[in-house]
C-alpha cells in the first residue's frame, strides 16, 4: 500500500541486461522533502535504479516489482504506467553529461522545462510566453548565472551548465530531483556549488532530492541520510554519519578505495577526513 508521506517507493526490484544482474531486489523509500545519497562504486547500479525511477528502463518482466512516486504507480512487474509520461513533469533529472544543446542560448535551454504545460506548437517555434520567459530569467538569477542567459551553451563552463540544468529543473516544477552523478566531471570548486545548491532547493523549496555519488565526502557534507549499493544490492541505508570507514570497508573491500578517492583539495569542508585516518595493514 502506497504511503501518502514518501515521494519514492521502490519495492523488490530486479533488473537484469544480457543475463546479468543490475539490480538484486532494491527496496527503498524516500520521504518527501528528504535529501539522500545513493552511493557506490562504478558498476554498483545507482544510474540503473535512478532510470527506473522515472520509467526511462522496466523491470524484468513478470517480476513483482513496483515503483511509484508521490503514491502514483509508475511501474509494476515491468509494465510502466499509462500515465507516465505525465508523472514525468513531477521529476526532473540532472545527468552528469548537462543534456544541454551547445548550439542554442541558455536560456532556451533552461525554457525547455516548461514545455510540458505548453501547446506543442510553442516548443517546436520557440515561442515562450513571457511570464515563462521570466520564470527562466528568475531560475538563472537564483543559481547565479543570469549573465549567461543568452550565452550558447557551449561557451559555458562545465560547473555553470550544471547549474543551468538545474535551473530548467526550477523553470519544469520538479517536485524531486533525480541527480545522476551531477558532480563526477566537476572541479572541486564546481562540485562545491552544484551539491550546495541542490541542498539549498531541499531546504528552501522542500524539493526532494535523490544523488547519486561516489564519493563519501560529499554525503556526509550534504546528504543526511545514505542509501549504499553494491553489485546491485542495498548494503546500507541510514544516517550517513554511520558510514565509518571501518564500515565502509566492511561493505566494500577493496572498492573502498574508489568512494575514498577524493584528493585533500576536493573534499568539501564540512566533511570528515577520512585520509587523516590509520589505513589499515
Amino acid at each position: 500500500m502506497s504511503n501518502d508521506s514518501n515521494a519514492i517507493e521502490v519495492t523488490g526490484l530486479s533488473k537484469r541486461f544480457g543475463g546479468q544482474p543490475a539490480l538484486r531486489g532494491v527496496s527503498l523509500s524516500v520521504r518527501r522533502g528528504e535529501m539522500v545519497a545513493l552511493l557506490g562504486a562504478s558498476g554498483s547500479g545507482k544510474s540503473t535504479l535512478l532510470r527506473h525511477l522515472n520509467g526511462l528502463h522496466r523491470a524484468d518482466a513478470g517480476s513483482q516489482s513496483v515503483v511509484r512516486l508521490f503514491g502514483r504507480e509508475v511501474q509494476s512487474g515491468g509494465r510502466l504506467a499509462r500515465d507516465v509520461r505525465a508523472q514525468r513533469a513531477d521529476v526532473a533529472c540532472v545527468f552528469q553529461q548537462f543534456n544541454l544543446v551547445e548550439r542554442l542560448p541558455v536560456l532556451t535551454n533552461v525554457l525547455v522545462g516548461a514545455l510540458h504545460r505548453l501547446p506543442l506548437w510553442r516548443g517546436l517555434l520557440g515561442r515562450f510566453p513571457l511570464a515563462e520567459r521570466e520564470r527562466a530569467l528568475d531560475a538563472l538569477r537564483r543559481v547565479g548565472i543570469e549573465g549567461c542567459a543568452w550565452q550558447r551553451a557551449s561557451t559555458l563552463s562545465g560547473g555553470q551548465q550544471q547549474r543551468a540544468a538545474i535551473s530548467r529543473a526550477l523553470v519544469q516544477g520538479a517536485r524531486l530531483i533525480l541527480a545522476d552523478e551531477p558532480i563526477a566531471s566537476l572541479d572541486p570548486e564546481s562540485s562545491r556549488r552544484v551539491m550546495a545548491l541542490l541542498a539549498e532547493l531541499n531546504r528552501e523549496l522542500g524539493v526532494t532530492v535523490l544523488v547519486s555519488l561516489h564519493q563519501v565526502d560529499y554525503a556526509f557534507a550534504f546528504c543526511p541520510r545514505t542509501v549504499a549499493l553494491r553489485a546491485g544490492a542495498v548494503v546500507f541505508d541510514g544516517p550517513t554519519q554511520d558510514l565509518t570507514p571501518a564500515r565502509l570497508r566492511d561493505l566494500y573491500g577493496t572498492q573502498t578505495d574508489e568512494l575514498l578517492a577524493a584528493p585533500a583539495a576536493a573534499r568539501p569542508e564540512s566533511a570528515p577526513d577520512f585520509f587523516a585516518l590509520p589505513q589499515p595493514a
